[in-house]
């Protein structure tokens, strides 16, 4: 934008004229007043920064550089001249550093130097200073603001009368004509002032709200990092741990081997005594065989030489009977050597549940290593880290092939590879469906094996054991102990399997398996698992996998678990309660085509 001589002079002899002066020093670019401004051959004005930045644009989609207000094109970038006459009005009416109240916004009229403005007026749309405010018209129609630049948005653009009032209907600001004739007659309205104060509020309200989540999440954060610093103290302590038990089963290796070699050494030092003495009898034999005289042969050395021959009979023997052997198949204790390891291993076990790691996988993970160690090692629950008993066996007649076949046996059993079904206790072999409790809604086949939904209601006979819905339960029950049973359930219907206290009711909803406190269940429907104890039920993200199901219960520890029988088994739930009475298997299927059946 270009600023001739006339024009300047026009300014400074008319003050309308100098309410404009902001709009004749503004950028065309960046509608702001220029920064050091440069003029282009074509005689228009820009920033230096802003011509640059619309030229580097242009060359980025291959354009010449051009002019923005006329659309001059310039086959190269042309010389940015600085206009030293505009830059000086800049200086002059508009300097960098801001006025004394900090707002930025000068005075309108005061064009002969930057007097901070007092307040504005919306009528005249106008800035004024101190001076300039004591000499305004007081009329009511001059109604005067802070100081604002953009006076025009405080206006009514219908009425073009100052904005007063907030509709609380419309949630609009509007003026005293729409409040009274306007498109807002009869709406329920409100000061600004008031609105302001309850908007105030609002957002009193949500920083309070945002600083209490801001310190929520700084305490989840040191949380978290408290717990990855723990878990990384855990994880060290476990590779010192185990470090410690690789050196001690190294040493005693290494010990065996230090014991393994001392025997060689003394059995070849045997050897070297014998070869020593057979050498001398070879020696004086071989005088024997060149001497003349029969008398002194058969005479002189016949006893010697018999003895020799007993000797060297004797080597025979311990060379080809028991020596070699008895050092090559005692070379290594593997005995001992599993005997260190179970019982490290075990004590590891141990340890991480005294170092307190939580999760259900975690848990059902350590109590399932437990049990296998508990059923290898032969110890119960809540006992004391045990020490591996070996068998009293004779080590020294078993091949070292054999040994160790026996202790990657012992350690297979121990830790399975996870593909490997996990060791639950006994097998509730021969369970079946006491067909007593069965519900006339449900048809029991198979033996007692499979459980179906009834469309048609049977005419068994009504006794206090049966249920009244869809029900059953099996004719054993388990006291104590560790169990499991494998299910399989239809893929139509609804079903739950679970266990049930023999007191659990026997009518109505609230004896389904799960809606009550003496039964959990584990519940499949429309394609979902769902847990579910005294009415609470929890939705599992897993998706059904597999239609088999495996349920584990350890009475004594208060551990309920379902896991689907997919490679590798996947644990689905866990139950942690205290057992009061003995538990049943319990079945319940609705739907057409519904059915569970026992598979153990």
């Amino acid at each position: 934008m270009s600023l001739d001589f006339t024009h300047f002079h026009l300014l400074f002899t008319f003050p309308m004229a100098a309410a404009n002066l902001r709009d004749e020093l503004t950028c065309s670019i960046c509608k702001d007043i220029y920064t050091d401004p440069v003029t282009l051959p074509c005689g228009h004005n820009f920033c230096r920064g802003c011509i640059g930045a619309t030229w580097d644009w242009q060359e980025g989609i291959e354009e010449d550089p051009s002019c923005p207000e006329c659309r001059e094109r310039y086959r190269r970038r042309p010389e940015l001249k600085k206009d030293l006459t505009l830059g000086t009005l800049v200086e002059q009416f508009f300097p960098s550093n801001q006025g004394q109240d900090g707002t930025g916004i000068f005075c309108t009229y005061c064009i002969n130097s930057s007097v901070p403005a007092a307040q504005s007026c919306l009528l005249c749309e106008a800035s004024l200073c101190d001076a300039h405010v004591r000499v305004h018209s007081k009329s009511a129609e001059h109604v005067l603001i802070e100081p604002t630049t953009n006076v025009g948005n405080r206006k009514c653009s219908a009425h073009n009368e100052p904005l007063k009032y907030h509709c609380c209907e419309d949630g609009a600001c509007i003026c005293v004509s729409c409040c009274l004739a306007g498109g807002h007659q009869g709406h329920r309205v409100e000061l600004l002032s008031e609105a302001s104060e309850k908007k105030k509020e609002k957002l009193r309200n949500l920083v309070k709200k945002w600083t209490s989540e801001i310190a929520d999440i700084e305490n989840m954060q040191k949380r978290a990092a408290n717990d990855t610093d723990q878990a990384a103290a855990l994880f060290g302590d476990i590779r010192e741990w185990l470090e410690a038990l690789k050196k001690r089963v190294l040493s005693e290796i290494s010990r065996h081997e230090e014991q393994f070699s001392l025997r060689i050494s003394e059995f070849i030092q045997q050897l070297e005594k014998k070869k020593s003495h057979l050498s001398r009898e070879i020696h004086h034999t071989e005088k024997l065989l060149h001497t003349d005289d029969p008398l002194m042969i058969v005479r002189g050395e016949s006893k010697k030489a018999e003895l020799s021959d007993s000797e060297e009979d004797d080597d025979e023997e311990d060379v080809e009977g028991g020596n070699y052997k008895f050092i090559y198949e005692n070379d290594l204790n593997i005995d001992h050597i599993s005997e260190i390891l179970l019982t490290g291993l075990n004590g590891f076990v141990n340890g991480a549940k005294r170092w307190g790691i939580n999760g259900e996988e975690a848990t059902d993970m350590l109590g399932d290593i437990m049990a296998r160690n508990e059923a290898e090692l032969g110890f119960s629950a809540g006992a004391p880290s045990p020490v591996y008993q070996i068998p009293e066996t004779n080590r020294d007649s078993q091949p070292a092939a054999q040994q160790n076949q026996q202790l990657k046996h012992k350690l297979m059993k121990l830790f399975p590879s996870r593909n490997i079904d996990p060791y639950y206790g006994k097998e509730a072999v021969g369970m079946s469906v006491d067909i007593n409790t069965a519900s006339n809604q449900v048809s029991v086949l198979e033996e007692g094996k499979l459980v179906t939904y009834s469309a048609t209601r049977l005419r068994r006979p009504q006794t206090p054991q049966r249920f009244q819905d869809f029900q059953a339960l099996s004719t054993r029950s388990f006291p104590s102990g560790r169990h499991y049973w494998d299910m399989e359930g239809g893929k139509n219907g609804g079903w739950r399997v679970g266990v049930a206290y023999p007191s659990i009711e026997r009518g109505g909803a609230q004896s389904y398996t799960g809606n009550n406190d003496k039964s959990w269940a584990l519940w499949r429907w429309d394609n979902n698992y769902t847990v579910i104890h005294n009415t609470e039920e929890t939705k599992l993200r897993c998706k059904p996998e597999h239609r088999k199901i495996r349920i584990f219960f350890d009475y004594e520890a208060g551990r309920l678990s379902f896991y689907e029988l997919i490679r590798p088994i996947r644990h689905l739930h866990t139950f942690t309660v205290t057992f009061t009475e003995p538990l049943h298997a319990a079945f319940c299927v609705w739907g057409d085509n519904a059915w569970v059946r026992i598979i153990s």
